[in-house]
């Protein structure tokens, strides 16, 4: 396990590469909507990729912490759609294919994904299934050795840049969560395709897309974790998911709060900054108090996980109460800065419009609050 000291000249390095790498060309890339296919490999290069992957697929081996700070630091700074699609990648992807790959799956694919030459992708959300996996249609029949997969999948982050893609489907209709088994398939397969990148009302940046299946052949050795396992092991890593999501929200919730402090610093009113009035000091103590709590429940969780110890429970209170703190934030920051925080010149609109998809994608804050109260109350 690295030391603290260890951590604090990556975060360092993180911090520089952004603001060399990212900062400078962002704007651009919002109104772009989409990310450089170039950035991948840039980060790949400078060793910022799925760091916890095992030395011999390419990674440093490193716990997950090291991990957290790229997803940590890009939303510390704003950039919520870069933050997005690094969780995806490095933390999402990247583990399920560790975690549950066969040998060969792993040295295909993570190699490639901590150097940027692979962009990965999870495909589980459907036009008429966002957080009921098992009414999915995408079905992946016996063909032979291998599989046939037809369907579509939308709202997928990475969509329009990604090289794999973590498929869920469906092999048995009728067997309910049993019926359901992933794929690693091949974005350069025939019958993939890849539909509009789709508009958004914030996270502009990152590119989240249809991705379509028609007749995509794919071998046996292509299920992850288990034919009909598909389920179970989706809900075994979920809980990373959902802590990488509530870092990332109190990293840009502290983010938020320092832009806000230097702004009612700076602005005047009545003839001194407006950090001087009441309204603005409580507002800020309370936001930096409430962030405070929810860092330290999610260091908590940190440990736990490192462990194998992190509970699906205290994973869905990491994330309900993180993002729902963001959004809460986000408004209060935004309302200091008066009429300029309405402005697109000033970072603070963006995260606001930024904050809102934390509330949704991941599990909803009321599939969290359902998990916690079957936790408490039973089903």
């Amino acid at each position: 396990m690295l030391d603290q000291n260890e951590i604090d000249l990556f975060r360092d390095n993180v911090r520089k590469f952004l603001e060399k790498e990212v900062q400078p060309h962002y704007d651009q890339w919002e109104k772009d909507e989409k990310l450089p296919r170039e950035l991948w490999n840039r980060m790949g290069e400078n060793g910022l990729l799925c760091v916890d992957v095992p030395e011999q697929y390419g990674g440093f081996g490193a716990d997950f912490r090291l991990s957290a700070v790229m997803v940590e630091e890009a939303s510390r700074m704003g950039f919520g759609a870069l933050a997005s699609n690094l969780s995806v990648h490095s933390d999402i992807v990247a583990p399920y294919i560790l975690h549950l790959g066969t040998e060969e799956q792993k040295q295909a694919w993570l190699p490639k994904m901590v150097t940027g030459e692979a962009v990965g992708s999870i495909g589980m959300t459907e036009p008429g299934a966002g957080s009921d996996l098992q009414a999915m249609k995408t079905r992946a029949e016996k063909d032979g050795d291998g599989y046939v997969i037809n369907g579509q999948k939308t709202f997928i982050t990475n969509g329009q840049h990604c090289d794999v893609i973590v498929l869920a489907t469906k092999t048995d209709p009728n067997a309910g969560a049993k019926g359901v088994t992933l794929f690693t398939v091949d974005a350069s397969l025939s019958g993939f395709s890849r539909g509009r990148n789709l508009e958004k009302m914030g996270h502009h940046a990152a590119d989240t897309s249809e991705l379509f299946f028609e007749g995509v052949q794919v071998g046996a050795d292509q299920i992850l974790g288990g034919e009909g396992k598909g389920f179970f092991n989706l809900m075994n890593e979920l809980p990373r998911e959902r802590l990488i999501l509530a870092l990332g929200a109190v990293a840009a919730c502290e983010g938020m709060i320092d832009r806000t402090v230097a702004y009612t610093q700076e602005r005047q009113a009545f003839g001194q900054p407006i950090s001087k009035f009441q309204n603005t000091r409580f507002v800020l103590a309370d936001l930096h108090a409430q962030v405070q709590v929810n860092k330290a429940f999610c260091a908590q969780c940190t440990d736990q996980y490192d462990r194998g110890e992190l509970s699906t429970t205290n994973a869905s209170i990491a994330k309900l109460t993180t993002t729902e703190l963001q959004g809460k934030v986000a408004d209060q920051c935004l309302q200091l800065f008066g009429g300029y925080g309405y402005m697109k010149e000033y970072p603070i609109s963006r995260d606001f419009v930024d904050a809102r998809i934390q509330r949704i994608y991941g599990g909803t804050s009321e599939i969290m609050k359902e998990i916690i109260a079957r936790d408490i109350l039973g089903r």
